[in-house]
């Protein structure tokens, strides 16, 4: 098993995964991030292989849904990432398929309290310390400081890692 250790703001987690035989969620969402990609699309498309997809497909799909839906600052693009892989790995197709909605959204919630719980909130803002309307400048440079300062690659590795456990089975 092995043990990864996350800060950034205030927080320090250490997470556990096992990652012998297969790709390293939290790890590949760390390293798109890290690339340049977005939370949403980060977080998404290191599922991509699973999905059938290129990253850049991947990617493309979920770049909307980046700083809390196009910098709006609202649900965190890391769970947006997250609560889209449910959808197409668990979702329902069929309008009166009330079943397989009560599924999902059952599956959803407890995905979300399971990233609120570690990170306190699902909203982008909070996260980043900032009150309704308050922004930070974009597109930032990322550096190592901008990395430490911001909640963000947690929160991708997190949203990945709780993917991985409620939709893989891992």
């Amino acid at each position: 098993m092995k043990e990864n250790t996350v800060s950034g703001g205030e927080k320090k987690i250490t997470f556990k995964n096992e990652c012998k035989n297969s790709i390293c969620r939290a790890d590949e969402a760390e390293r798109l991030f890290r690339l340049g990609y977005n939370c949403s699309q980060s977080t998404f498309a290191a599922f991509a292989d699973i999905l059938g997809m290129t990253t850049e497909q991947a990617a493309k799909l979920a770049s909307p849904f980046g700083a809390g839906f196009g910098k709006m600052r609202e649900v965190c693009g890391a769970v947006c990432g997250m609560t889209m892989l449910a959808g197409y790995l668990n979702g329902y197709a069929e309008p009166d398929d009330a079943d397989g909605k009560m599924a999902l959204y059952e599956k959803i919630q407890a995905m979300c309290h399971a990233f609120e719980e570690t990170e306190g909130t699902l909203i982008c803002r909070e996260l980043l310390g900032l009150k309704k309307g308050e922004d930070l400048e974009e597109p930032a440079v990322r550096t190592e400081e901008y990395y430490l300062s911001r909640p963000c690659v947690r929160a991708c590795r997190r949203a990945a890692q709780i993917a991985e456990e409620h939709l893989l089975g891992r």
